[in-house]
């Protein structure tokens, strides 16, 4: 199966981060989660968000970006509201990594201006400042699996004791 790596840069609320492991768990993608944080992993809010679904997590840690970029090379995309192109816009191969900055000032501007071409916005009205991270997480990375065709997912559902008759 096809993986996709998402990566939180600096993440500072439990809730968030404990939905994006709740989204990767059912979807297979793995979760890379980069100090510092605001908030210390065995918080209760984190694992309550993630449910029961953390057996199911592939989770990386690491110190700081530094150690980040050290480690991983790449297709990378920078999620971010200050970027020309939509998310929609780009074909991501296997292996990719999007990238998501902290809630409140998103991903560093050096980082984007070193990768302007591979910066990707979401697009809402002028008004509003961003989504919810754990929401931008989840357009990432289903419209992935969208263009992937969603490999290895369970794609049927099915009523139980009903019919569509």
């Amino acid at each position: 199966m096809p993986v996709i790596n998402i990566v939180l840069i600096e993440p500072e609320i439990p809730q968030n981060t404990g939905n994006i492991a709740r989204t990767c768990a059912a979807t297979g993608a793995r979760l890379h989660l980069v100090g510092p944080m605001g908030f210390k992993i065995d918080d209760k809010k984190l694992k309550r968000a993630g449910l029961d679904y953390w057996n199911l997590l592939d989770i990386t840690f690491y110190d700081d970006i530094d150690d980040f970029f050290r480690k991983n090379t790449g297709n990378f995309f920078f999620f971010t509201t200050k970027a020309l192109n939509t998310y929609s816009e780009v074909e991501y191969p296997d292996n990719c990594y999007i990238v998501f900055g902290k809630e409140t000032k998103g991903l560093p501007e050096s980082l984007l201006k070193e990768n302007r071409e591979k910066c990707v916005r979401i697009p809402m009205i002028s008004e509003a400042r961003s989504l919810n991270l754990s929401n931008s997480v989840c357009v990432g990375v289903y419209e992935i699996l969208r263009q992937w065709g969603f490999p290895s997912l369970q794609n049927f559902g099915q009523l139980h004791n009903s019919s569509w008759d």
